[in-house]
């Protein structure tokens, strides 16, 4: 065998290429792979078609259900028939606490035409009636229950039981988290109190806990221990974190299954990501550097709407930093405190229509002044809407037979109202839409096809709309 000596350091180098040099541009690329799986399971992803519409989404969620015979589905057979008991010709309907003998209850609300649409809207919102033609209404909504609980699981995870993921929790699997300093997926509850089904309606279920939602409180402080403890400068904090971090991954590396954890993996993400905010969030969180003119476009100083005002604002400024999916929570605790008009439908509704109407005009205002509602998806409702009969006299019982929610941007036609209820409210007839519906339209939206977002669990292929729901094609 020849071998001939090196004359020059370049004949050394490019001879060793193939040896060590070899070794070492591996070490290079494997870096560069260990950096890039650094970004997580919520690095951004693409969307399952290209250049979707919608790139964020705002559920505007009216907890405990709003009448659709009150807010947007006018019924003036309902009126005439008031004290009556229901025809016979509009079948039956399972209620939660209404008698059989109950009779019909006429609705004292006033409904006019608004916007070049000339869509119908009740006199509970003033200020929304100025933003109808961004608006789509879709008036024959429906649901499988009727109890509090299992109809807001289905809303949320198209399932009437806990344990399976949000519809935030999905979006965020699907398409990643466009923010590295902020969570992708915010809940910000209502101030009053938990809701019937809790904090299980909102959660990642079987998906990994990374997607889990991250909770806000109310008031001008929604997270505690954003700003650095006094006497600790951001140096010793990274400190911190970086050996919190290499304990926990101790831990994962002399696990039997290395990285198994899913619950520490997503610790060590929270811990990382609660730097970061530390670091470069507080801003976000700090309306006083807002104009006066916008404080005031959400109500935002005066009651009754400074709470939710505010959280809709926060809304706003969480979607243009990248933060995916919010849902902005409208009543909580004990039934009256929601939208759950037991005893007095006009009390009840009068009060939370009045807490939420300035804001959510204001947020929808916004947005599309900011340029931000053509990206940004607004979806606005409860769990089922309210029924014809009179429940106390006064009231109106749980009913998911047909109701009404809207969406606004996010590649929506506004000024639309599509599908309808019978003549007095009870029951779904033209074009209805079951929540599966809502969910694989939000999807289609956001760029995402409802077969291809899956997960497997427990041998079986899980996803959103778990059997195959429809684009409301009407409105997109």
């Amino acid at each position: 065998m020849h071998i001939r000596p090196t004359s020059t350091r370049r004949e050394f180098v490019e001879r060793a290429f193939c040896g060590f040099g070899s070794l070492a541009l591996a070490s290079l690329i494997d870096a560069e792979r260990a950096r890039a799986g650094a970004a997580g399971p919520l690095a951004p992803k693409p969307a399952h078609r290209p250049e979707p519409p919608a790139k964020a989404v705002i559920f505007l969620f009216m907890a405990g259900g709003p009448s659709h015979l009150e807010t947007f589905d006018p019924k003036p057979l309902l009126n005439r028939l008031d004290g009556q008991p229901r025809p016979a010709q509009f079948g039956e309907a399972k209620y939660q606490f209404i008698a059989k003998d109950a009779r019909l209850l006429g609705s004292k609300r006033r409904f006019q035409r608004h916007g070049e649409s000339g869509t119908e809207v009740s006199d509970l919102f003033p200020n929304l009636a100025g933003c109808i033609d961004d608006l789509a209404v879709l008036r024959s909504c429906h649901g499988d229950m009727v109890v509090h609980s299992a109809a807001q699981y289905q809303l949320f995870s198209g399932r009437t039981m806990p344990g399976f993921p949000s519809m935030g929790s999905w979006v965020i699997y699907g398409l990643g988290s466009e923010s590295d300093s902020l969570p992708s997926y915010v809940v910000m509850p209502d101030h009053h109190g938990a809701l019937e089904a809790g904090q299980p309606m909102y959660t990642n279920g079987f998906l990994p806990a990374v997607y889990q939602p991250t909770m806000l409180r109310s008031g001008e402080r929604p997270l505690r221990n954003l700003a650095l403890p006094t006497g600790i400068s951001r140096d010793a904090r990274r400190r911190t974190i970086e050996l919190i971090r290499e304990l926990n991954q101790a831990s994962l590396d002399g696990a039997p299954i290395n990285g198994a954890d899913d619950e520490l993996n997503a610790r060590i993400g929270a811990y990382d990501l609660a730097f970061k905010m530390q670091s470069e969030a507080p801003e976000v969180f700090d309306l006083r550097r807002e104009t006066q003119a916008t404080l005031d476009l959400y109500g935002i100083g005066r009651e009754p709407t400074e709470d939710y005002g505010r959280r809709c604002l926060l809304a706003r400024r969480l979607v243009e930093r990248g933060v995916r999916f919010t849902v902005v929570v409208s009543g909580g605790g004990a039934g009256n405190m929601q939208w759950d008009a037991h005893n007095d439908i006009e009390e009840n509704h009068q009060r939370l229509a009045a807490q939420t109407d300035r804001p959510v005009a204001g947020l929808l205002t916004d947005l599309k002044q900011r340029g931000l509602l053509e990206s940004t998806l607004v979806l606005w409702g409860g769990e089922f809407g309210r029924s014809p009969e009179a429940q106390g006299g006064k009231g109106r019982d749980h009913h998911n037979l047909g109701f009404s929610l809207w969406m606004a941007g996010g590649g929506v036609r506004g000024g639309r109202v599509v599908g309808a209820t019978d003549e007095i409210g009870l029951r779904a007839v033209e074009n209805p839409y079951h929540f599966r519906d809502i969910h694989t339209t939000i999807l289609h939206q956001l760029g995402l096809d409802q077969e291809a977002l899956s997960y497997l669990h427990l041998g079986r292929k899980e996803r959103l709309t778990e059997i195959r729901g429809r684009v409301i094609q009407e409105i997109v």
